[in-house]
Protein backbone atom coordinates (compact mmCIF):
# COMPACT_ATOMS: atom_id res chain seq x y z
CA UNK A 1 0.00 0.00 0.00
CA UNK A 2 1.31 3.44 -0.91
CA UNK A 3 2.35 5.65 1.99
CA UNK A 4 2.91 9.37 2.25
CA UNK A 5 5.43 11.14 4.41
CA UNK A 6 3.87 12.97 7.33
CA UNK A 7 3.20 16.61 6.48
CA UNK A 8 3.64 18.96 9.45
CA UNK A 9 1.54 22.07 9.93
CA UNK A 10 3.78 24.44 8.00
CA UNK A 11 2.77 27.65 6.26
CA UNK A 12 6.29 28.83 5.57
CA UNK A 13 6.44 31.56 2.95
CA UNK A 14 2.67 31.78 2.46
CA UNK A 15 0.51 34.90 2.38
CA UNK A 16 -2.62 34.58 4.53
CA UNK A 17 -5.36 37.13 5.19
CA UNK A 18 -7.15 36.99 8.56
CA UNK A 19 -10.20 39.23 8.76
CA UNK A 20 -11.10 40.59 12.18
CA UNK A 21 -7.62 39.63 13.30
CA UNK A 22 -7.06 42.37 15.84
CA UNK A 23 -8.64 40.74 18.89
CA UNK A 24 -10.40 37.64 20.23
CA UNK A 25 -10.39 34.50 18.13
CA UNK A 26 -8.98 36.43 15.20
CA UNK A 27 -5.87 37.41 17.12
CA UNK A 28 -5.40 33.81 18.24
CA UNK A 29 -5.58 32.78 14.58
CA UNK A 30 -3.01 35.42 13.65
CA UNK A 31 -0.63 34.11 16.33
CA UNK A 32 -0.98 30.45 15.29
CA UNK A 33 -0.77 31.09 11.55
CA UNK A 34 2.24 33.36 11.99
CA UNK A 35 3.92 30.76 14.22
CA UNK A 36 3.45 28.24 11.40
CA UNK A 37 5.52 30.48 9.14
CA UNK A 38 3.03 32.58 7.18
CA UNK A 39 3.09 36.29 6.43
CA UNK A 40 -0.26 37.37 7.87
CA UNK A 41 -2.31 40.26 6.56
CA UNK A 42 -4.50 41.42 9.45
CA UNK A 43 -7.68 42.87 7.93
CA UNK A 44 -9.29 44.67 10.83
CA UNK A 45 -11.97 47.39 11.07
CA UNK A 46 -10.65 48.88 14.33
CA UNK A 47 -7.45 50.71 13.38
CA UNK A 48 -6.72 51.29 17.09
CA UNK A 49 -5.81 47.60 17.32
CA UNK A 50 -2.91 47.96 14.90
CA UNK A 51 -0.53 48.81 17.74
CA UNK A 52 -1.54 45.78 19.83
CA UNK A 53 -0.94 43.52 16.84
CA UNK A 54 2.44 45.18 16.16
CA UNK A 55 3.49 44.65 19.78
CA UNK A 56 3.28 40.87 19.29
CA UNK A 57 6.32 41.19 17.00
CA UNK A 58 4.89 38.80 14.42
CA UNK A 59 5.32 38.83 10.64
CA UNK A 60 2.15 40.78 9.94
CA UNK A 61 0.76 43.53 7.75
CA UNK A 62 -2.22 45.55 9.03
CA UNK A 63 -4.85 46.80 6.55
CA UNK A 64 -7.86 48.64 7.91
CA UNK A 65 -10.88 46.82 6.50
CA UNK A 66 -14.64 46.75 7.04
CA UNK A 67 -15.94 43.48 5.59
CA UNK A 68 -19.46 44.90 5.79
CA UNK A 69 -18.44 47.44 3.15
CA UNK A 70 -17.96 45.95 -0.36
CA UNK A 71 -15.65 48.81 -1.41
CA UNK A 72 -13.44 48.21 1.63
CA UNK A 73 -13.24 44.50 0.78
CA UNK A 74 -12.23 45.27 -2.81
CA UNK A 75 -9.54 47.65 -1.57
CA UNK A 76 -8.13 44.98 0.76
CA UNK A 77 -7.65 42.42 -1.97
CA UNK A 78 -6.30 44.95 -4.44
CA UNK A 79 -3.67 46.01 -1.90
CA UNK A 80 -2.73 42.39 -1.20
CA UNK A 81 -2.46 41.68 -4.93
CA UNK A 82 -0.32 44.78 -5.49
CA UNK A 83 1.99 44.13 -2.50
CA UNK A 84 2.44 40.37 -2.74
CA UNK A 85 1.22 39.30 -6.17
CA UNK A 86 -0.56 36.28 -4.76
CA UNK A 87 -2.68 34.90 -1.93
CA UNK A 88 -2.35 31.45 -0.36
CA UNK A 89 -4.90 31.53 2.45
CA UNK A 90 -7.95 33.39 3.74
CA UNK A 91 -9.48 33.13 7.20
CA UNK A 92 -12.97 34.62 7.25
CA UNK A 93 -13.11 35.47 10.95
CA UNK A 94 -14.64 38.97 11.11
CA UNK A 95 -18.08 38.81 12.66
CA UNK A 96 -20.52 40.21 15.19
CA UNK A 97 -22.71 38.74 17.91
CA UNK A 98 -25.98 40.61 18.40
CA UNK A 99 -28.78 39.04 20.43
CA UNK A 100 -32.27 40.06 21.46
CA UNK A 101 -35.89 39.07 21.86
CA UNK A 102 -37.05 37.34 18.68
CA UNK A 103 -40.34 39.21 18.35
CA UNK A 104 -38.72 42.61 18.82
CA UNK A 105 -35.37 42.05 17.12
CA UNK A 106 -34.70 45.28 15.19
CA UNK A 107 -34.25 45.42 11.44
CA UNK A 108 -30.99 47.33 11.73
CA UNK A 109 -29.49 44.49 13.79
CA UNK A 110 -30.67 41.95 11.23
CA UNK A 111 -29.05 43.93 8.43
CA UNK A 112 -25.82 44.38 10.41
CA UNK A 113 -25.46 40.68 11.17
CA UNK A 114 -26.24 39.71 7.59
CA UNK A 115 -23.91 42.24 5.98
CA UNK A 116 -20.89 41.49 8.22
CA UNK A 117 -21.18 37.81 9.13
CA UNK A 118 -22.57 36.31 5.95
CA UNK A 119 -22.23 38.74 3.04
CA UNK A 120 -18.79 39.84 4.25
CA UNK A 121 -17.56 36.24 4.28
CA UNK A 122 -18.97 35.63 0.82
CA UNK A 123 -17.41 38.75 -0.70
CA UNK A 124 -14.00 38.00 0.82
CA UNK A 125 -14.15 34.41 -0.39
CA UNK A 126 -15.00 35.54 -3.93
CA UNK A 127 -12.08 37.96 -4.04
CA UNK A 128 -9.71 35.45 -2.47
CA UNK A 129 -10.86 32.71 -4.82
CA UNK A 130 -9.96 34.82 -7.86
CA UNK A 131 -6.44 35.47 -6.57
CA UNK A 132 -5.96 31.82 -5.60
CA UNK A 133 -7.24 30.60 -8.96
CA UNK A 134 -4.63 32.77 -10.67
CA UNK A 135 -1.98 31.27 -8.40
CA UNK A 136 -3.08 27.68 -8.92
CA UNK A 137 -3.99 26.78 -5.34
CA UNK A 138 -5.13 28.01 -1.96
CA UNK A 139 -7.15 27.34 1.18
CA UNK A 140 -10.03 29.19 2.82
CA UNK A 141 -11.18 28.70 6.39
CA UNK A 142 -14.50 30.22 7.43
CA UNK A 143 -15.11 30.82 11.13
CA UNK A 144 -18.70 29.77 11.82
CA UNK A 145 -19.97 28.75 15.28
CA UNK A 146 -21.54 25.87 17.13
CA UNK A 147 -24.67 28.05 16.91
CA UNK A 148 -24.86 26.83 13.31
CA UNK A 149 -26.08 23.49 14.67
CA UNK A 150 -27.51 24.15 18.14
CA UNK A 151 -28.58 27.53 19.45
CA UNK A 152 -30.63 29.35 22.08
CA UNK A 153 -33.45 31.91 22.31
CA UNK A 154 -32.28 35.37 21.35
CA UNK A 155 -29.57 34.09 19.02
CA UNK A 156 -31.84 33.40 16.03
CA UNK A 157 -30.32 35.81 13.54
CA UNK A 158 -26.77 35.23 14.70
CA UNK A 159 -27.34 31.48 14.36
CA UNK A 160 -28.84 31.99 10.91
CA UNK A 161 -25.73 33.79 9.67
CA UNK A 162 -23.41 31.16 11.13
CA UNK A 163 -25.58 28.39 9.70
CA UNK A 164 -25.34 30.16 6.36
CA UNK A 165 -21.56 30.16 6.60
CA UNK A 166 -21.57 26.43 7.34
CA UNK A 167 -23.80 25.73 4.34
CA UNK A 168 -21.86 28.09 2.10
CA UNK A 169 -18.64 26.30 3.01
CA UNK A 170 -19.93 23.02 1.59
CA UNK A 171 -20.91 24.62 -1.71
CA UNK A 172 -17.70 26.63 -1.97
CA UNK A 173 -15.64 23.46 -1.58
CA UNK A 174 -17.10 22.17 -4.84
CA UNK A 175 -17.15 25.49 -6.68
CA UNK A 176 -13.49 26.14 -5.91
CA UNK A 177 -12.15 22.59 -5.75
CA UNK A 178 -11.59 22.55 -9.51
CA UNK A 179 -9.00 25.31 -8.98
CA UNK A 180 -7.16 23.36 -6.27
CA UNK A 181 -8.67 25.54 -3.55
CA UNK A 182 -9.86 23.86 -0.35
CA UNK A 183 -12.62 25.38 1.79
CA UNK A 184 -13.46 24.39 5.36
CA UNK A 185 -15.14 25.92 8.40
CA UNK A 186 -14.28 25.87 12.08
CA UNK A 187 -17.23 26.17 14.46
CA UNK A 188 -16.00 27.30 17.89
CA UNK A 189 -18.09 27.54 21.01
CA UNK A 190 -17.55 29.70 24.07
CA UNK A 191 -14.05 31.19 23.96
CA UNK A 192 -11.85 33.21 26.31
CA UNK A 193 -12.26 36.49 24.43
CA UNK A 194 -11.82 39.87 26.04
CA UNK A 195 -15.59 40.30 26.36
CA UNK A 196 -16.25 36.88 27.90
CA UNK A 197 -13.34 37.15 30.32
CA UNK A 198 -14.55 40.56 31.45
CA UNK A 199 -17.97 39.06 32.22
CA UNK A 200 -16.38 36.33 34.35
CA UNK A 201 -14.23 38.85 36.18
CA UNK A 202 -17.34 40.89 36.99
CA UNK A 203 -19.28 37.80 38.04
CA UNK A 204 -16.84 35.08 39.24
CA UNK A 205 -19.52 32.41 39.66
CA UNK A 206 -19.79 32.30 35.87
CA UNK A 207 -16.43 30.52 35.75
CA UNK A 208 -17.91 27.35 37.25
CA UNK A 209 -21.08 27.61 35.21
CA UNK A 210 -19.17 27.96 31.96
CA UNK A 211 -16.82 25.09 32.84
CA UNK A 212 -19.85 22.88 33.50
CA UNK A 213 -21.11 23.46 29.98
CA UNK A 214 -18.11 21.60 28.54
CA UNK A 215 -17.25 17.91 28.61
CA UNK A 216 -13.62 18.69 29.35
CA UNK A 217 -14.38 21.27 32.03
CA UNK A 218 -12.60 23.93 29.98
CA UNK A 219 -13.38 26.11 27.03
CA UNK A 220 -11.22 27.44 24.24
CA UNK A 221 -8.57 30.07 24.30
CA UNK A 222 -8.30 31.92 20.96
CA UNK A 223 -5.05 30.20 20.03
CA UNK A 224 -6.76 26.78 20.42
CA UNK A 225 -8.97 27.75 17.49
CA UNK A 226 -5.97 29.26 15.73
CA UNK A 227 -4.06 25.97 15.80
CA UNK A 228 -6.96 24.20 14.09
CA UNK A 229 -7.14 26.92 11.47
CA UNK A 230 -3.40 26.74 10.80
CA UNK A 231 -3.70 22.99 10.28
CA UNK A 232 -6.58 23.40 7.81
CA UNK A 233 -4.61 25.99 5.84
CA UNK A 234 -1.59 23.70 5.61
CA UNK A 235 -0.74 20.81 3.28
CA UNK A 236 -1.20 18.46 6.25
CA UNK A 237 -4.97 18.91 5.66
CA UNK A 238 -4.78 18.23 1.93
CA UNK A 239 -7.56 15.60 2.20
CA UNK A 240 -10.04 17.88 3.96
CA UNK A 241 -12.46 20.17 2.14
CA UNK A 242 -16.14 20.98 2.62
CA UNK A 243 -15.91 20.13 6.34
CA UNK A 244 -17.45 21.94 9.28
CA UNK A 245 -15.30 21.16 12.30
CA UNK A 246 -17.01 21.78 15.63
CA UNK A 247 -14.42 22.86 18.20
CA UNK A 248 -16.41 23.50 21.37
CA UNK A 249 -15.05 20.98 23.92
CA UNK A 250 -18.24 18.93 23.65
CA UNK A 251 -20.54 21.84 24.49
CA UNK A 252 -23.05 21.15 21.69
CA UNK A 253 -22.94 17.35 21.93
CA UNK A 254 -24.95 17.03 25.18
CA UNK A 255 -28.60 16.02 24.79
CA UNK A 256 -29.75 17.15 28.23
CA UNK A 257 -28.33 18.67 31.40
CA UNK A 258 -26.58 16.37 33.85
CA UNK A 259 -24.92 16.83 37.23
CA UNK A 260 -21.24 16.01 37.58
Amino acid sequence: MATKEHLPTSLSGRIVIVTGGGAGIGLGVVEAVSAAGARVVVAEKNSALAQSVAELDLDTDFIETDVGNPESVSRLFQLVSDRYGRLDGLVNNAGLTVTGDFLDFPLESIELLWSVNLRGSLLCAQQAGRLMRAGGSGAIVNIASNHAFATAPGFEMYAATKGGIASMTRGMAWSLGRYNIRVNAVCPGLTHTEVNDAEVKANPELAGIYAGWHATGRYNHPVDVGEIVAFLLSDAAVGITGANIVADNGMSSLLYSISK
